[in-house]
């Protein structure tokens, strides 16, 4: 049995301690928050209640709900990560494998004008002429075609695929008489679950999170996604809390009480689902991650 060395193991203790302070950093903010939305506004912003909630109340949550148009945020929101990270996948998978080939004519210049796309690109303007010119304004593909590939999520894709598929698997399925659909579908796609996690879930979370497209796009109500639904709850609250009658000091601080609890319980309710997935997916996030974006 190898014993470790006294700099193996101040290492240890230093990694330890690093990891601790930032398990704590990134663990408090979330609790808090938690406890905040179930406990009473007056205890919160005197900081009585810095980690476990006191004196639980669901009203925000209560009020929160009671808005009908969370639930028809809701729906839509999953239905745009769902039919947009679809697409993306379909997008972005193929052509990162498609890329790594070494037989595939003109890749490098191929991937010279992606590349290009990272840091250049038309503007916002132009950009919203482009989608109501192409009929998309006020519609769902407004916020699903624009952003339909991912240039940073292709090239860790196609690293992945380099570092990872060898070659002469390839090579043996070819020889086999195995068409390029049929190696794409059939081999290439099993052995690449790791990175079609992590790309799931890359795009996943950047569709739910997503309210800027649609600030822009959408007018038709019914089509607002759950962000922008409550970034509208949040700020109508504070406005109405700011604008007032200065002589009804008791309705303006119950006013500024409502809005507190109800941004606690916003932040928790757009949260919470990517939370509630993300231990599934972790497993292949980090291994996709490790193996796309080190290697190679």
């Amino acid at each position: 049995m190898v014993r470790d060395s006294f700099a193996d193991k101040l290492f240890l203790i230093g990694n330890r301690i690093v990891m601790t302070v930032l398990l704590v950093a990134i663990l408090y903010p979330l609790v808090y928050i938690t406890s905040a939305s179930i406990s009473d506004p007056s205890l919160v912003n005197n900081g009585s209640m810095w980690l476990w909630p006191k004196g639980i109340t669901l009203e925000g949550y209560e009020r929160v709900f009671a808005n009908k148009e969370i639930w028809i945020g809701y729906r839509n929101t999953i239905g745009y990560t769902l039919l947009g990270t679809a697409i993306n996948l379909l997008l972005t998978i193929p052509c990162a494998y498609a890329l790594s080939r070494r037989d595939v004519a003109g890749r490098n210049a191929l991937m010279a004008v992606f590349v290009f796309t990272m840091f250049f690109s038309g503007g916002l303007i132009p950009t919203f002429l482009l989608v109501k010119s192409l009929g998309m304004h006020n519609s769902i593909w407004a916020l699903l075609i624009p952003n339909a590939a991912s240039m940073w999520n292709l090239i860790v894709t196609r690293t992945f695929f380099q570092s990872t598929i060898p070659r002469e698997l390839e090579e043996a399925a070819e020889m086999d008489g195995c068409s390029h659909f049929t190696l794409m579908l059939r081999i290439i796609l099993p052995l690449s679950l790791p990175i079609v996690a992590v790309m799931a879930l890359f795009y996943g979370v950047s569709h739910w999170n997503q309210y800027f497209s649609a600030m822009i796009y959408l007018s038709n109500r019914s089509l607002f996604p759950l962000q922008l639904i409550l970034r509208e709850i949040l700020v109508l609250n504070e406005i109405s809390a700011l604008t007032m009658d200065g002589d009804s000091v008791k309705a303006v601080a119950e006013q500024a009480k409502i809005a507190d609890m109800i941004k606690y319980a916003v932040m928790i309710v757009s949260a919470l689902p990517l939370l509630v997935a993300y231990p599934f997916l972790q497993r292949f996030f980090v291994k996709g991650v490790m193996i796309g974006s080190i290697k190679g």
